[in-house]
């Protein structure tokens, strides 16, 4: 008999009887059963007997993943995470992880069985199976999962956190999803949407690289004329088809931006022709003192606005692209003509210089061999 526990036969099988207690404690004993023979319930029992002298001992528990997720995890998270996040996660394991994990016991899940749900999410993830995920949601839903695992590892509900030895799908890289538009391109748009009332929004999206809810979500507050700037502090947000007001999610996020000229003047009749309908509408104004909102003051749903730039770039016969490729379109065009990667970092937001190199680098070949012939140039001089 080990001092830490035992086995003995019951019926037909093998059970072991664990002792939990740590020094100090009143003594505590654990069993489990069903082990067909004697070694079987040895080995289990050493290895319970591990945990315990390791300090990670679990007690056995029946407790699902669909139990765990929604009862036990995203409450004590919520408090955390923005409510967009919160939404999201909930809306991921409601759509993807419980169809297909919420009956399994927690205990019991497995490195394999998360491989073979990837896998599932890539070939069928999407509703009714109608064709599968992207790599790069089916990598957020890991590392959601990751995360609750690595909380019930936390909570002592698990001994460890079996995603970090599962394979998530590599993300697809962004550079390589986008389409950008070139110069020509771009000015083709801006010409055949200049009667558009969003017109200013057209211009402001392609001349600053602002996201979709910064649009919507800045205020005339927001905008200093004189010296050519405007400032990033909210955003519109949908939140189960909500439309909400949100804080940018990162201190990169609340940035300044400098505006060019011909900006300024599609904001300047922008502002002019939103006051002549404040005083049409008199009372019936809701005055959120937003630069672009609906014909009587209220926020525009995020999904609204793209829809409103897919009709635009339809009905224009225009290279088809998504509404947010403008902000890529914007970087790529910036970088490609010399403007320091710093620079065109700290405009769209992102956390770091590597990141916005790493995203739109292979967008513009011609950069390093353009770097090279300025190197051999400095080396070997001008040559006449």
């Amino acid at each position: 008999m080990s001092r830490r526990g035992h086995v003995y036969k019951r019926g037909d099988s093998w059970t072991y009887i664990l002792d939990t207690s740590l020094p100090g404690q009143r003594r505590r004993q654990k069993s489990k059963g069903g082990y067909r023979t004697k070694r079987g319930a040895l080995t289990a029992l050493n290895e319970a007997q591990s945990t315990v002298q390791r300090g990670i001992y679990v007690e056995p528990s029946k407790l699902s993943v669909k139990t765990f997720l929604l009862d036990h995890w995203l409450p004590a998270t919520k408090a955390g995470l923005r409510e967009s996040t919160f939404q999201g996660y909930r809306s991921a394991i409601r759509r993807y992880v419980l169809p297909r994990l919420g009956e399994t016991r927690l205990q019991a899940l497995t490195p394999d069985q998360l491989n073979a749900f990837y896998g599932e999410l890539l070939v069928s993830g999407r509703s009714g199976g109608k064709g599968g995920l992207s790599p790069k949601t089916v990598h957020n839903v890991h590392v959601m999962l990751h995360k609750a695992l690595h909380d019930a590892v936390r909570w002592s509900y698990l001994p460890r956190n079996v995603a970090e030895f599962s394979d998530p799908p590599r993300q697809t890289s962004p550079g390589k999803a986008m389409r950008t538009w070139t110069p020509e391109e771009l000015r083709s748009f801006l010409q055949f949407v200049e009667a558009d009332p969003l017109f200013a929004a057209w211009v402001l999206s392609s001349s600053t690289g602002m996201r979709r809810g910064e649009v919507l979500g800045l205020r005339w507050q927001d905008i200093d004329f004189d010296h050519r700037r405007l400032s990033i502090r909210q955003t519109i947000i949908s939140i189960d088809y909500r439309v909400e007001v949100s804080e940018p999610k990162t201190a990169r996020g609340r940035r300044s931006v400098a505006l060019d000229t011909g900006t300024v003047t599609a904001l300047r009749a922008h502002r002019a022709a939103q006051n002549q309908l404040k005083l049409k509408l008199g009372e019936a104004w809701q005055d959120h003192d937003l630069v672009f909102c609906r014909d009587d003051g209220t926020p525009v749903h995020p999904d609204r606005f793209t829809q409103m730039f897919d009709k635009q770039v339809r009905e224009g016969g225009l290279t088809r692209i998504r509404l947010h490729d403008l902000r890529h379109t914007h970087a790529t065009l910036a970088l490609a003509a010399g403007i320091h990667p710093k620079v065109v970092s700290e405009r769209l937001g992102h956390s770091t210089v590597a990141f916005t190199m790493d995203v739109y680098s292979h967008a513009i070949p011609s950069m390093e061999a353009e770097a090279a012939e300025t190197i051999a140039r400095l080396v070997q001089g001008h040559k006449p």
